[in-house]
């Protein structure tokens, strides 16, 4: 080779091997990488978030997601984090995030940021098992987009906000396992979307359950450790799809003998309650995993066949006078 063409060749390879190639060009958005580290910033710089390293691209990074087509930050998913403090406000500069979660993280405590209502696109916002307090905030109502809304297994106190109900696209809502008080809002039988399944258990709720709920249908209720009172048996009906209901430790009371149960029901815990009546014969027909009556006022033969009879005494006892396999047998 002509030596005078040397400096070209090594020339050319210099700027070859000095420029990315496509495959490896930075997708994060700059914008939402300055938003990003903030957040780090404000959480304390934790080790879960090591990988979030200016240096490096966001779309890379851990517990984020990147659009394929936008580029911008859709997802932050912290969870099971040794992480302490508050949420950082700086979530709600993140626009074209439709995924928020702090999920198992003990050591995340104050209250939901009011910036939440700036992410329009938000769909899922899941914020479980942590140490958030105070109300649950009315304006929550204000993420149109939302499907999705889980805040169980935290420590939220006061009522539960009516307007949650105006919220078009929900279809699950968990509020349970919180400290909640107050009755069900009346509002909760006016969901503007196709509601599927309501979570209220193990709070502090009271009252009646609103009999507008009977218009929805629901496929999972779990009302469950409350102290709510009167007559639940508009929650049932032939036409409904409910598959799993848990009303068990309230002080309900109405005649089951009266009830129509759905086909689709395979899940019926209504224990430590005061219901009374007959069990209906209908019940024999039901593909039950599980059903436990325990603790009620009940009397009557229980329904020979189908799976009744597979659940132990446990599931029938005590109550007032019921009797029939698996309990002694009827005089």
């Amino acid at each position: 080779m002509n030596s005078s063409y040397l400096p070209i060749l090594y020339l050319s390879l210099f700027l070859f091997l000095s420029f990315p190639s496509p495959s490896h060009s930075v997708r994060c958005n700059p914008n939402d990488k300055k938003v990003l580290l903030k957040i780090k910033n404000d959480l304390g710089n934790p080790y879960h978030l090591a990988s979030w390293d200016p240096n490096t691209d966001c779309c890379d990074w851990y517990v984020v997601e990147c659009d394929r087509q936008t580029n911008r930050i859709n997802a932050l998913t912290v969870f099971q984090a040794n992480i302490s403090g508050q949420i950082p406000a700086a979530v709600g500069d993140l626009p074209f995030l439709k995924t928020l979660q702090f999920h198992h993280i003990t050591n995340l405590t104050g209250t939901i940021p009011p910036t939440i209502t700036k992410l329009t696109n938000l769909k899922e916002l899941r914020l479980s098992f942590t140490n958030l307090s105070g109300p649950i905030p009315e304006f929550l109502s204000q993420l149109k987009n939302l499907t999705f809304l889980e805040l169980n297994y935290n420590q939220f106190t006061g009522t539960i906000p009516p307007s949650l109900s105006e919220l078009p696209n929900l279809s699950e809502i968990y509020l349970d396992r919180n400290k909640l008080t107050g009755q069900i809002p009346e509002s909760f039988g006016k969901f503007r979307g196709q509601i599927q399944a309501l979570y209220l258990s193990h709070n502090s709720l009271t009252g009646p359950v609103p009999k507008s709920l009977g218009n929805l249908n629901f496929t999972t209720l779990d009302f469950s450790r409350n102290k709510l009172e009167g007559d639940v048996s508009f929650l049932f009906g032939k036409n409904k799809k409910i598959r799993l209901i848990d009303l068990s430790r309230n002080t309900l009371e109405f005649d089951i003998s009266k009830v129509e149960f759905p086909e689709s029901l395979t899940w019926l815990d209504l224990n430590h309650n005061r219901i009374f009546g007959r069990l209906p014969e209908g019940l024999k027909d039901l593909q039950f995993q599980n059903l436990n009556v325990s603790y009620n006022r009940l009397c009557g033969q229980i329904p020979q066949g189908g799976k009744l009879q597979s659940f132990d005494v446990y599931s029938y006892l005590p109550n007032k006078c019921l009797c029939g396999s698996p309990l002694p047998a009827c005089k």
